[in-house]
């Protein structure tokens, strides 16, 4: 029997953690619900279906694929923006609006990663793009083909933790025009001789990936946003997939919570949630996935 087109997408864009997110987030009846990265609606849609009604479901996604599939799905019943999450987030602020629930799932998408003309995978070959939003001028391709070796260097560097950020540089610029995903990758090889599970080009892609949509800054920008969008009560989870987001969610988070005195947070995870063995297998993108979560606690200060 064949698949519908529907139950496929389904398939393909499982919902990251989602047992531990509606774990730590508890969504009830009644309560307020912003996702930042919608993405295809997997995390919004199963909080739905436990609540059985929210009172604003906010879904936030820069990639118009994302968004015309949000739309078909939740309709009226969401306020759809077709935003990247610090725009949001600032807009969300500006308005006044206070969440019980908000979830931030930073990791790139399947179909990002599936479909070769994105430019973001590594064993597909296709145009080198990465550009999450489509309407961005910035793509991975202006990066390799006009950045100088010091500027290229430096984003393998802080982007990729690339220990031969420098050597990667300059065969990249030697090898000028680099137009596709694969001529990148197979550039990038050359200079890591050997067998490993993981492709050597994988720091460089996450690296070029990252200063494309400017994700560490918006990232930096957005934390101390989420904390001021949550109402008394309201708890807030983070998704992140590479120890240098990781290490930006548990500072912003250890900065507010703990147990001093004017603390206005408390931590739902000491430590960070990761996937069971049998999600890995049924979704291999969890393996590097993280889950950090905090409440803002009700309190009134006496002085």
């Amino acid at each position: 029997m064949h698949q519908t087109k529907h139950q496929n997408q389904n398939k393909q864009h499982l919902p990251v953690l989602l047992d531990n997110v509606l774990d730590v987030l508890a969504p009830q009846s009644g309560e307020t619900y912003l996702d930042l990265t919608a993405g295809y609606g997997g995390h919004a849609g199963a909080i739905l279906e436990r609540t059985g009604s929210l009172t604003t479901l906010v879904l936030v996604d820069r990639d118009e694929n994302a968004i015309t599939t949000l739309q078909d799905r939740f309709g009226k019943a969401a306020d759809i923006r077709h935003q990247d999450f610090l725009s949001a987030s600032r807009e969300l602020a500006a308005e006044g609006q206070q969440f019980d629930l908000i979830l931030a799932d930073l990791g790139v998408s399947s179909p990002h990663l599936n479909e070769a003309h994105r430019g973001f995978a590594i064993n597909q070959n296709g145009p080198l793009d990465m550009r999450m939003d489509q309407g961005q001028s910035l793509s991975a391709a202006d990066i390799v083909n006009t950045y100088s070796v010091d500027k290229v260097a430096k984003v393998l560097r802080e982007y990729g933790e690339e220990p031969k950020a420098t050597a990667i540089a300059e065969a990249i610029v030697h090898h000028r025009p680099i137009t596709t995903t694969e001529e990148l990758a197979a550039v990038v090889a050359k200079l890591w001789p050997g067998h490993s599970r993981v492709h050597p080009a994988t720091r460089t892609f996450q690296a070029l990936r990252i200063a494309v949509n400017d994700e560490l800054g918006q990232l930096q920008k957005s934390l101390p946003l989420w904390l001021k969008l949550l109402k008394p009560g309201g708890r807030l989870a983070v998704i992140s997939f590479h120890s240098l987001e990781d290490r930006m969610v548990k500072q912003a988070f250890a900065a507010v919570s703990g147990d001093r005195y004017d603390a206005d947070f408390r931590l739902l995870t000491k430590r960070p949630l990761t996937a069971s063995p049998r999600e890995i297998v049924l979704n291999p993108r969890a393996r590097s996935a993280k889950l950090r979560a905090a409440v803002k606690i009700k309190t009134e200060r006496e002085h």
